[in-house]
């Protein structure tokens, strides 16, 4: 048996353990604990006050409810906060977070897990799985309790925001990190939590959890500075980088083109455009069957799928829409601010092994959807714009859903390290070169 398939039982069976023990969170609720649902009045603010005249963090509602597992309550028991935060164009907006207690933590340490549910579907939020709401895309939260159970009996409590807010804004990269950010601002604030400013912080995250956890680093010192200074370090795998190289990458792909319209119809809700005049037929038929998708039923659903199909002939070239163009250029993490804090990043590149063959000029392979090498322009960058404790592992024979098996281990041991002081390692002066991370700019007109 592989040690990747005994950690596996381990965890299993620790996760077990965890769920049939005594409630390791006790606090009394200011709203009844409910299950969540579509109409759930937790989820929306109603307060007499308009939300801009609450700061970034500020504790709106508080429920504590059973952590549940595929629908199934627990006796572990989860404070989920609705709290004031920003999204992608500056506005302020309600999110919604969860916060679990490790039975042998005191407060003094924590993680903000970012999850990877990616999806286009408010219901299919991580706070939704722990309040007992099962869909399929719910199904990835679900799934990731056997990440969160080795932090909890690390002694680490638990952060886990929905990271995509409240109309699921797929792949907004600087609203994810907002909403991290002002995810433990909230935590720290509330009363029913133990956690308070003083707690330290570590950010982890896989694929879209790994653009919060990356947003969140790069934002933090000017957004967060309160929160930047609680942080100790972040762990990431799987990173989208500039998504205009992505969509390139995945154009046409066996399993991964389902992303196209995903992230057409997340870019569009995130900065309020409509794009659907620039879709043919076809693009406005997938774009309807993706409007409320999740990851699990976009993935490998279009083989073959491409821009070009889906666009009408005039805007075969993505860069020829304005709107479109100058959204994904905000979402470009080479524009953004280097983090202050030390990071660990993880990437594959194995990409054929899930039927992404692409190797274009200028974006290269991946591991199936995210670009190797824009993966390592940002890590050089950020070498050499001051953050020389980077570390950054590129695994040549492993893909998007190949790599957290191998990454999530030494992630852990890393973030350890970082609460314990030990100094940072760094790859600096050893991360081969990656590709040009400058702007997109317009497609040359006809």
């Amino acid at each position: 048996m592989s040690h990747a398939a005994v950690r596996t039982i381990a965890v299993l069976v620790a996760l077990t353990a965890s769920m049939t023990a005594a409630p390791v969170v006790s606090a009394a609720a200011d709203v009844a604990a409910t299950e969540a649902s579509a109409d759930d009045p937790f989820y929306s603010y109603d307060g007499g006050e308009p939300l801009s005249s609450y700061p970034p963090g500020a504790v709106l509602k508080t429920r504590t409810l059973p952590y549940h597992l595929f629908g199934i309550p627990t006796p572990v028991t989860a404070v989920q906060l609705l709290y004031r935060t920003t999204d992608a164009q500056g506005r302020p907006d309600a999110g919604v977070t969860t916060v679990v207690r490790s039975p042998t933590g005191d407060g003094s340490r924590a993680v903000s897990y970012q999850s990877f549910y990616d999806s286009l579907n408010p219901e299919d939020g991580p706070s939704r799985a722990v309040a007992g709401d099962v869909t399929l895309g719910g199904l990835i939260p679900n799934v990731e309790s056997l990440l969160l159970v080795p932090l909890l009996l690390r002694g680490y409590d638990v952060v886990l925001p929905d990271t995509e807010g409240q109309r699921a804004d797929f792949a907004a990269g600087p609203e994810y990190g907002t909403i991290t950010l002002d995810s433990i601002r909230a935590a720290t604030r509330s009363s029913h939590t133990r956690l308070d400013p003083g707690t330290r912080f570590g950010l982890i995250g896989y694929s879209g959890g790994a653009i919060a956890t990356n947003w969140a680093a790069a934002l933090a010192p000017s957004y967060a500075p309160d929160v930047n200074r609680s942080l100790v370090g972040f762990a990431e795998g799987g990173l989208l980088v500039a998504p205009a190289h992505n969509l390139k990458y995945v154009d046409g792909s066996l399993a991964w083109s389902g992303v196209i319209p995903m992230a057409v119809i997340g870019t569009a809700r995130a900065y309020d455009l409509d794009l659907k005049p620039y879709l043919s037929a076809y693009g406005l038929d997938v774009y309807k069957k993706v409007e409320d998708a999740s990851i699990v039923d976009a993935l490998g659903r279009y083989p073959g799928l491409t821009w070009k199909k889906m666009a009408k002939p005039q805007y075969a070239d993505p860069n020829s829409v304005p709107e479109f163009l100058a959204a994904v250029n905000k979402l470009n993490l080479g524009s953004a601010a280097t983090p202050t804090i030390p990071g660990f990043i993880a990437q594959g590149d194995a990409g054929v092994l899930e039927g992404t063959f692409s190797d274009r000029p200028g974006v290269g392979t991946g591991d199936g959807v995210m670009v190797a090498g824009d993966v390592r322009a940002l890590a050089r960058q950020y070498c050499a714009t001051g953050n020389t404790a980077i570390k950054y592992n590129q695994y040549e024979l492993l893909s998007h859903l190949g790599v957290p098996v191998v990454w999530a281990p030494p992630a852990l041991d890393w973030l350890d390290d970082r609460f314990e002081g030990r100094a940072a390692p760094s790859d600096c002066g050893r991360i081969p070169r990656g590709n040009s991370l400058a702007p997109e700019q317009p497609a040359p007109s006809s």
